[in-house]
C-alpha cells in the first residue's frame, strides 16, 4: 500500500478512472480486472469506474463511448483488439482525456498518452537463455528443444518465438519442432501429447503460457515422461507452487505479468493529477513503459507467488 505521506502517493485531486477490459476466458485476463481494481482502492483521490468486461468488440465501443460521455479524467483500456478499437480511443483523445493503452497496442500514437504492457519479444529471450545456459551447462549436444506456442498467428506469439530462436542460437541451438497450444487446456493437452508421441527423446520444452501450461504438464504426467525439463510462461500461481515444489519436469517461468494493469492505474492517477514519476527527473509520466519478463525459479519463486495469477 502507498505511503501515507510525502511525494506521488499523498492524495491529490480527486479524479475518475475509466477501466475497459476484455472478459475473463483465462487466468492472466481475469487477473488483469482484479489487479486495476485493486490498485484504485489503495488511494482515496481515484473514483475507480470499470465498465462490463466484454469480448464483443462493439460492446468494448460502446462501453468506452459512455466512459468519454461521463467525461471520465483518465482512461485505462485493454482492448480485445488494437485496431478495432483504435478510433474510439482515438475519440477518447481527442475529447481530452488521456488513455492509457494496457498491453494490446493501438495502431495510432495519436490515439493514447501513454502504453505500458509486457515484452514478448523478452520473454522469448528470458526462456531461451535459460535453456541454453542450462543444457550448455550439461554438455548436450544437439538438443531436441521443442516449443509449445499460444496462437500461431498472433504477432505476439510470433515475437515470442522469434526471441526464443535468437536466444538460442547464441548458444549454437535451435528449435527441433513447434505447435500451437491456443491458449487453452484442452488444446495444451493434446499438443504435448503429439510432439512427445513424435519425439523419443527430449531435453527441454518452452510452453508461452501457464494457463494453457495445466495441459501440457497434465499430458506429461499422463505419459509418464521426465528425462526432460521444461520453462512457463507468464507467471501463474500454479506454475510457481510447480515451480516451488520442485517435483515435476517444470522448473521456470518467464513473466508476463497481469501487475501492469495495477501500475496502469496508477500511471492513470498521475496523469490526471498532472505528476511525472518521481523516479524519474522528467516532469511528466513516460509515453511508453515495457516491462521486462522476469525468470521466476526456484531461487526466488518465494518472491514472486504474491504476483502470480489463479489460472
Amino acid at each position: 500500500a502507498p505511503a501515507a505521506t510525502g511525494g506521488n502517493d499523498a492524495p491529490g485531486d480527486k479524479v475518475v478512472i475509466g477501466f475497459s477490459a476484455p472478459a475473463a476466458d483465462h487466468g492472466w485476463i481475469a487477473a488483469i480486472a482484479k489487479n486495476a481494481e485493486a490498485a484504485a482502492k489503495e488511494y482515496s483521490d481515484i473514483e475507480f469506474k470499470p465498465v462490463e468486461p466484454t469480448n464483443d468488440i462493439n460492446a468494448q465501443i460502446s462501453a468506452v463511448e459512455s466512459l468519454i460521455a461521463a467525461k471520465v479524467a483518465a482512461l485505462v483500456i485493454l482492448p480485445n483488439d488494437g485496431q478495432q478499437l483504435n478510433q474510439i480511443a482515438r475519440q477518447a483523445s481527442d475529447a481530452g482525456i488521456p488513455v492509457i493503452n494496457l498491453d494490446r497496442v493501438f495502431p495510432d500514437k495519436l490515439s493514447y498518452r501513454t502504453w505500458i504492457g509486457g515484452d514478448n519479444y523478452g520473454m522469448g529471450v528470458a526462456a531461451g537463455h535459460y535453456i541454453g545456459k542450462k543444457l550448455k551447462d550439461k554438455g548436450v549436444a544437439n538438443p531436441v528443444i521443442l516449443e509449445i506456442q499460444g496462437i500461431a498467428t498472433l504477432p505476439l506469439t510470433q515475437d515470442r518465438s522469434k526471441g526464443f530462436e535468437d536466444a538460442l542460437k547464441t548458444y549454437g541451438f535451435s528449435v527441433t519442432a513447434k505447435q500451437d497450444a491456443q491458449f487453452t487446456v484442452e488444446s495444451g493437452t493434446k499438443v504435448a501429447a503429439n510432439l512427445m508421441q513424435a519425439h523419443k527423446k527430449i531435453d527441454a520444452i518452452w510452453n508461452h503460457d501457464d494457463d494453457q501450461g495445466i495441459g501440457v504438464l497434465a499430458a506429461i504426467k499422463e505419459a509418464g515422461r521426465s528425462e526432460f525439463f521444461m520453462v512457463g510462461g507468464a507467471g501463474s500461481a500454479n506454475a510457481m507452487r510447480d515451480i516451488q515444489a520442485g517435483s515435476g519436469v517444470l522448473e521456470a517461468t518467464v513473466t508476463y505479468s497481469p501487475t501492469m494493469a495495477s501500475s496502469a492505474i496508477k500511471l492513470a492517477r498521475l496523469i490526471a493529477q498532472g505528476k511525472g514519476m518521481s523516479d524519474l527527473v522528467e516532469n511528466q509520466v513516460p509515453q511508453s513503459i515495457t516491462l521486462a519478463s522476469e525468470t521466476i525459479t526456484k531461487e526466488n519463486v518465494a518472491e514472486y507467488l504474491p504476483l502470480g495469477f489463479e489460472s
